[in-house]
């Protein structure tokens, strides 16, 4: 097994570049996953890690010694592994992985549209209850946050190996192509969402944290409504709304 000890190593300046730069994630189309838990979900849907990076004295662990049996592994001092960590205790390994890329589908039964998403733990979040809530595909404006980011990979808890995620989309041409019900949250909309029938073929967009929806992305929704909500409070945060959503859909499933 291949150790490193120097921050001049070319492999640990790679994963710190890697870890700290949403540009070269894109550029790189690779991102690393930190804990046992991303590690166990991307390897259970499928996905095979380029590189396993194991903290030193964390080697004899026995939640991580599975995944060193196999593939590429590496071990690196504790002082270099707590800088490229991406969390203040880290479990003491970390994966290099490439970013899946998933065609657009033809037929989606059950998506979101995300326009402007831009704080990670929302974009996690929602990605999580989307999939938790059985949703196929997630389509993301360019605007949103990077959701490949070690921030919106903590957040999601692994929903990333179980929903399609499609960053950059043109949402508009996406939407004018949907053949189903388009529902698109607005706080001043006249139908309740638990007034719709959910059972068909649906998308829901979900617009930016402060602005909403843009006017753009809200006319081509082909339906608007509202969280009722008798309480003295204007508005839910973007994730608790979006899980709302999805799960009364879940609920007239059942």
């Amino acid at each position: 097994m291949k150790h490193i000890a120097s921050k001049d190593n070319a492999l640990f300046k790679m994963l710190s570049r890697i870890e700290s730069s949403t540009r070269e994630r894109r550029e790189q189309r690779k991102t690393v996953l930190d804990g046992i838990h991303l590690l166990d979900a991307c390897i259970s849907a499928g996905f095979k890690p380029e590189l396993v990076v194991v903290r030193e004295s964390s080697l004899d662990t026995a939640g991580i010694t599975p995944f060193l049996q196999d593939g590429n592994v590496v071990s690196i001092s504790d002082s270099l592994f707590d800088r490229i960590s991406p969390v203040k205790n880290p479990t003491g390994i970390l994966a290099l992985i490439s970013i899946p890329f998933h065609e657009l589908p033809e037929r989606s039964e059950f998506c979101i549209f995300l326009e402007e998403i831009q704080d990670p733990g929302n974009l996690g979040a929602i990605l999580r209850s989307a999939a938790a809530a059985g949703a196929t595909d997630a389509f993301l404006s360019r605007g949103c946050a990077d959701p490949w980011s070690p921030k919106v990979l903590r957040a999601g808890m692994g929903a990333h190996f179980s929903i399609r995620v499609h960053a950059d989309s043109d949402l508009a041409s996406l939407l004018r192509n949907f053949h189903g019900n388009a529902i698109a949250l607005s706080l001043d909309a006249d139908i309740s969402l638990f007034d719709l029938d959910l059972k068909g073929r649906t998308g829901f967009v979900i617009g930016n944290e402060g602005a909403g929806i843009s006017s753009e992305i809200l006319a081509l929704a082909g339906v608007r409504a509202r969280i009722p909500m008798p309480g003295r409070i204007e508005s839910l945060n973007a994730a608790q709304a979006a899980s709302v959503c999805f799960f009364e859909r879940v609920r007239q499933m059942a």
